[in-house]
């Protein structure tokens, strides 16, 4: 196989990246998402799994930040690049919009805080759970 393991390396490292904007982007935009389908009567957004994913997941990169531990993605990533920095130029512009330099008392902020607002959500905007008493799916 031309290139041998590092592009195979290079190629998962971006992989991962493309996950990580994907878990980025459901965390972020699920908030703003469920109030809107919320208001407009969505029902996707109410539905029990969906929300109980958005909220974990938001927890987690919550509790990560709290207890001052690096994202598994950003990890895996880091090592697939033997810590080099992404030199494409699409990984130059997902990498500064994932990655800011600022201090970690500020990110902790920011994600408790979140995540503070996706459980008031549970609250406002409770998910449902079907007639029968499953869960909506």
């Amino acid at each position: 196989m031309c290139g041998g393991p590092f592009l195979r390396m290079a190629g998962l490292a971006d992989l991962i990246l493309m996950v990580h904007c994907a878990v980025v982007l459901f965390i972020v935009g699920g908030l703003p998402l469920i109030c809107l389908g919320a208001a407009r009567g969505w029902p996707t957004v109410r539905r029990w799994r969906w929300r109980a994913a958005h909220l974990a997941a938001t927890v987690f990169v919550a509790a990560e930040a709290l207890l001052g531990l690096n994202c598994p993605l950003t990890v895996w990533e880091d090592t697939l690049r033997g810590h080099r920095p992404a030199a494409g130029f699409v990984e130059r512009w997902v990498d500064g919009i994932l990655f800011y330099d600022l201090p970690a008392w500020v990110f902790v902020v920011a994600y408790t805080g979140f995540a503070v607002c996706v459980v008031a959500t549970w609250v406002k905007i409770p998910p449902v759970r079907n007639a029968g008493g499953a869960r909506a799916r």
